[in-house]
């Protein structure tokens, strides 16, 4: 990999900390700088070059009018885990960009939900090595009964950062 990207390095000085406090720093670090992410109070139970696992609990500031976990708020968390994994594996003068989100809706989610995105060894490599492209990053996506009430495909583009220019 040219150079590691910022959340990797992010992850990688707290991982060299307590396991204990893995969870609570990756969650904090993440919500602060996706403010999204951290406004709905999306948790990070693990990430990694391979697969993120988040967690969004069915509290009411992300509730829809029948209790469930809002529609937006279920594809801003496959959106997250996607969107996460990925940028674990873009060197740092990568720029990640969301091209296409489908989510298809199928069944009434009940209590909190838990994405998982994982990435391949092929998609890795592109990512790693590519310095422009996209992969499809299928989510799931389960609620507290084991259901998965939702069916989502992330298409993540990525360009090269263009260089700031500093006036003489």
């Amino acid at each position: 990999m040219k150079t590691k990207s910022k959340l990797a390095a992010v992850v990688s000085r707290i991982k060299s900390l307590p396991e204990w406090l893995h969870q609570p720093l990756l969650s904090f670090a993440i919500g602060n700088t996706v403010k999204f992410a951290g406004t709905a109070g999306i948790s990070i139970n693990s990430l990694s070059y391979d697969q993120c696992k988040i967690t969004l609990k069915n509290r009411k500031k992300v509730q829809n009018h029948i209790g469930s976990v809002h529609a937006a708020a279920t594809a801003l968390l496959a959106e997250s885990a996607s969107g996460f994994v990925v940028g674990m594996n873009l060197p740092k003068q990568s720029l990640p960009l969301l091209k296409t989100m489908h989510v298809n809706y199928v069944k009434r989610s009940t209590g909190n939900l838990v994405a998982t995105a994982i990435l391949t060894e092929e998609q890795k490599q592109l990512l790693h090595t590519s310095p422009k492209g996209e992969v499809c990053i299928r989510v799931h996506v389960v609620d507290e009964l084991g259901v998965e009430p939702v069916e989502c495909e992330m298409i993540w583009a990525w360009i090269e950062k263009k260089a700031k220019i500093t006036k003489p």
